[in-house]
């Protein structure tokens, strides 16, 4: 192996090794592997443009061009032309994905799911930009030390997202890729000096002698050395915690408790590996004293903050959770009908939420482990790694019993509230408050106004319920599902929430699971199909109040029941589905319940808005055949060097004219077809040598039998005759000595010699420095032609 082949090797090795950072952050680990195929593809191409060679600008070049084709057709093939080539619709789907991916880490808790497109870009694509860089730096430019700079950076932006207590491991790795990196290129150095003496052999023999071992074993001591300095140095000095980075020992995570702040994280990211399947796994078990089953929804977290695109949660600041009893829920006045319950869940063993899923609004809760309390949301969510995997607590909350009086008489909620809670972003389009004020046209009250746009969703606004519908995004989004009318929790809960802001309503979002199933043992089983998303409103005296929006799931509150005759809501107390027959929420179709569906928002991470299916009637016909074409080039571009190989072997040896003006183009095409099957077999050509000196060189290397060897040079003769001979004639039989001299070189080679020269002939490179010596002529034939100004010359005497 040369020495710049054995630096790109090292290049991509380091690169790889420096990525092994970013595995604690994704779970699975899978993306490295599809990362590792694809940067070997772009060291590949940047092994080949220097070998050619290219320039050293066109060598970058065609790695990034290699690369970005490499990046659509994982990520934008739909929108390419042939699946490979990008064009303003891939490009727009490249930013959309990177759009996502940022929302994605926000919403995310580590290690966030690989099913995130937009996370997968990032980190794929983000290797891809520090391989190239690398390769560059290390390879193209031979200069290893610089390259540790965008090693530094990629290691440390995974170093500063990871909370794993491995870091050390990672460090290691990367660090020990960086030195591979930089004794490669002192070994690659030190070859082109010749030969290293490393001082008298340990042994007897040539053998033993050091030559260029000796300074790369040294090399490789020192890094050792220096390495294990490193990790074990730190260790014996005291530690310093705080600092710019940190986060005042505070927050969620492995901090050291006492205060902090919590930010949108996604409250159903331990559900990631099950939401897709078929089975409706068990996620909780309930024990409660309640008496009315179809109240009892699970709260993880609520949604406040609605930015135009999704809801996610404000960032609030978290406390200690109360030892006793939890603060009356905001707004909760005395007069309102409350009895207190006791649940006691236990979670699966699979089940790691970093959310405490509770009944709204908790009175206490015993809960062992390391939690924070948020008193906003009056959410529990955990501390130090802690997650619900395999507990079992007890929850004390109340079942808020208020009247549709008591709703309807409710007073204005205090100014501060109101503001935050009915902000809505200017980018919302005016027919989501338009179609709000038709729908609750009439109302008297907020309250009204509320049940009015629960019924337009659940009874007589012509929505269906569709686990089928994709999720859309942007601020058209709801626009758009309003629309079509079809969608699942979220997009109902999502718009109505909206809505109801639109109004001067306060309202937001909450997640968690619907009511279970009561089971024969008096336990009620909560499962994967009852994860569901519904909207809370906000009236003074009463507080957060539950809305069911969706069509055949949930339970429809009783408050929102009036006596009006030919109300057309059904009996509160019955459940507005059937747990065993009807399709649940996001979880439990395989299709619609991608990792889009896994995000705070309950079952999508992106507007409530959902995208109609093109109903076409298939795929066009330029698209079909645009998919044809760029299958043959995928096809034909690794065989393009093998295709023009045989067809210049084709014209070379074919059919010829018999004049005495036809014997030197031939004998010259014959005897190039002759030295560039010995450069494919691999014995490259010189050109300063005579045709003579030529073949006794092609019949050495060769180790050519005697009529191989003559069939040689009797081509060589002839190139001389047409070369030297003042009138050239034709000479019999120069096709059938270069297949016999062909045949004798094949048979002095090994199978994989001869496949190289078949699949990647070395003479095909002749293509490129034809190509190169044409736009030089066109170059040369340009400046010649463009008019030249001469200035005028003075003389001082």
């Amino acid at each position: 192996m040369s020495g710049r082949a054995r630096l790109a090797l090292c290049a991509w090795a380091a690169t790889l090794m420096t990525s092994c950072a970013l595995l604690p952050l994704v779970d699975p680990a899978t993306w490295i592997l599809q990362a590792a195929l694809l940067l070997a593809a772009q060291s590949g191409v940047g092994a080949a443009a220097r070998r050619v060679p290219l320039a050293r600008p066109l060598t970058v070049a065609a790695q990034a061009l290699v690369t970005l084709m490499l990046l659509t057709l994982v990520f934008a093939r739909q929108q390419a032309l042939a699946g490979l080539i990008p064009g303003p619709q891939a490009f727009q789907r490249f930013a959309e994905l990177l759009r996502q991916g940022g929302d994605d880490i926000a919403r995310y808790a580590i290690p966030a799911p690989l099913e995130s497109d937009g996370i997968r870009l990032m980190l794929v694509g983000g290797v891809l930009v520090i391989g190239l860089l690398v390769d560059t730096l290390a390879v193209t430019f031979r200069s290893a030390a610089p390259a540790g700079l965008p090693l530094l950076a990629l290691y440390s932006v995974a170093a500063g997202l990871s909370e794993g207590g491995t870091d050390w491991l990672w460090f290691l790795v990367a660090a020990a890729g960086y030195l591979m990196l930089l004794l490669a290129e002192g070994r690659d150095r030190l070859s082109q000096w010749g030969r290293v003496f490393g001082g008298a052999p340990r042994g007897p023999g040539p053998e033993r002698s050091g030559g260029a071992v000796a300074p790369v074993r040294t090399g490789r001591r020192i890094g050792a050395f220096a390495l294990g300095i490193a990790l074990v140095v730190p260790l014996a000095l005291p530690t310093m915690n705080g600092g710019l980075l940190d986060s005042a020992g505070t927050g969620v995570g492995s901090g050291t408790g006492g205060g902090g702040t919590i930010s949108a994280v996604n409250p159903l990211v331990s559900l990631r590996d099950s939401l897709n399947v078929d089975e409706n796994r068990q996620v909780l078990s309930l024990e409660t004293d309640s008496a009315d089953l179809s109240n009892l929804y699970l709260r993880i977290v609520s949604l406040d903050d609605f930015d135009g695109t999704t809801w996610k949660p404000s960032k609030r600041h978290i406390t200690a959770v109360p030892d006793d009893a939890f603060p009356t829920p905001v707004g909760l006045g005395p007069g309102v009908k409350r009895e207190e319950i006791r649940t006691t869940v236990s979670a699966a063993d699979w089940y790691a939420q970093d959310w405490l899923p509770m009944p709204y609004p908790p009175s206490g809760v015993r809960v062992p482990g390391n939690w924070r309390y948020e008193p906003v949301g009056m959410t529990l969510v955990g501390d130090h790694g802690q997650n619900t995997r395999g507990l079992s607590y007890q929850v004390r909350s109340l079942n808020v019993l208020p009247t549709a009086e008591q709703l309807a008489a409710a007073p204005q909620p205090p100014a501060a509230l109101k503001r935050e809670y009915t902000a809505l972003p200017d980018s919302l389009p005016d027919v989501v408050s338009r179609t709000a004020r038709d729908v609750t046209a009439g109302a008297a009250n907020p309250y009204e106004q509320a049940v009015k746009l629960q019924e337009y969703f659940a009874l007589n606004g012509g929505f269906e319920y569709d686990t089928q519908v994709k999720v859309g995004s942007g601020s058209q989004a709801i626009a758009r599902f309003l629309r079509d009318k079809q969608g699942f929790c979220v997009h109902f809960s999502f718009a109505m929430a909206a809505m109801a802001r639109s109004l001067g309503i306060p309202a937001r979002v909450a997640v968690g699971f619907a009511p279970g199933s009561p089971q024969a043992d008096g336990s009620v089983s909560v499962g994967l199909r009852d994860a569901h998303a519904w909207p809370e409103v906000y009236f003074e005296g009463v507080g957060w109040t539950r809305f069911e929006p969706t069509p055949t799931r949930g339970s429809t509150p009783s408050y929102t029941v009036t006596d009006t005759p030919g109300n057309s809501v059904p009996d509160p107390a019955l459940p507005s589905r059937n747990a065993q027959t009807e399709p649940s929420t996001a979880p439990s179709a395989g299709e619609s319940c991608t990792a889009e569906l896994k995000k705070v928002e309950g079952c999508a991470s992106e507007s409530a808005a959902a995208v109609p299916v093109s109903g076409g009637s298939g795929p066009k016909w330029y698209a079909v055949l645009a998919w044809v074409l760029g299958g043959l080039a995928v096809l034909l571009v690794p065989l393009a060097p093998m295709l023009w190989r045989l067809r210049a072997r084709s014209v070379r040896l074919g059919a010829h004219g018999r004049s005495e003006a036809d014997a030197a183009p031939h004998t010259l095409a014959v005897w190039q077809e002759l030295t560039d099957t010995a450069w494919d077999l691999g014995i490259p050509p010189q050109e300063s040598q005579t045709p003579r000196r030529a073949a006794a060189r092609i019949v050495r290397l060769g180790h050519l039998e005697p009529d191989a060897a003559a069939a040689v040079h009797r081509v060589a003769d002839a190139v001389e005759q047409v070369l030297y001979a003042p009138r050239p004639r034709l000479t019999a039989g120069l096709t059938e000595d270069v297949h016999r001299a062909s045949a004798g070189l094949r048979a002095g080679v090994g199978r994989r010699t001869r496949s190289r020269a078949l699949l990647a002939p070395r003479s095909a490179v002749r293509v490129a420095w034809a190509l190169s010596a044409r736009w030089t002529a066109v170059k040369r034939r340009a400046a010649a032609a463009r008019p030249t100004l001469r200035k005028a010359s003075g003389q001082q005497g």
